[in-house]
């Protein structure tokens, strides 16, 4: 597959990125539909923008603490991904809640991942809340981003078994082992379909 046929990625960032990485690791793979195109992050920080650089992926910093509205921060957002060819948006820990007029200038353009079984368990402290419901497996959602927070149409999901004696810790780990499988696979299957 020529380059020119891959889907060109933005990846948004707010912290180590450890779900970019391995997407990094999937596109590293010559037979992989799908090329980093540019890696945005809010935080200044982010120790996800230095594995982006040592690799040789352009990076752009839009620290939302220099902007007075969510308008203005996502304004120089659509700035700096014009200046990149790109024609996915994929949320991988970006801590920042899009507004729903951004979403709309990337309609199905913008993924997500997500630490639960969706539709169960939107918003925080999912492990927790599995646990404490007594729930037998958990896992991750690859998604749309939509107007409502973990809403938009469901891509696929990975489960994993909630054990005995499981803390939040212990089956966050095993399920952020699961993101780092289902969102390069999740971008695989789009890529085929965009």
């Amino acid at each position: 597959m020529g380059l020119k046929n891959k889907l060109k990625l933005a990846i948004f960032i707010s912290g180590r990125g450890s779900n970019m990485l391995s997407i990094m690791d999937a596109c590293n793979e010559p037979n992989f539909p799908a090329e980093i195109s540019v890696v945005l992050s809010n935080n200044p920080e982010a120790a996800g923008i230095i594995s982006a650089s040592n690799a040789g992926i352009a990076s752009e910093i839009v620290n939302h603490k220099e902007h007075d509205s969510r308008e203005s921060f996502e304004s120089e957002i659509q700035r700096k991904l014009k200046k990149h060819d790109v024609d996915l948006i994929v949320l991988a820990g970006f801590m920042r809640i899009l507004t729903p007029e951004f979403i709309e200038q990337w309609p199905d353009k913008i993924i997500n991942i997500h630490p639960s079984l969706l539709p169960e368990y939107k918003g925080l402290n999912t492990h927790e809340r599995a646990i404490n419901d007594g729930k037998s497996e958990a896992g991750c959602t690859v998604h749309f981003a939509s107007a409502e927070l973990d809403s938009g149409e469901i891509i696929l999901q990975r489960k994993v078994p909630i054990k005995n004696g499981d803390t939040p810790q212990t089956l966050a780990a095993r399920v952020l082992e699961q993101e780092h499988v289902a969102y390069p696979l999740a971008i695989k299957l789009l890529a085929s379909s965009l």
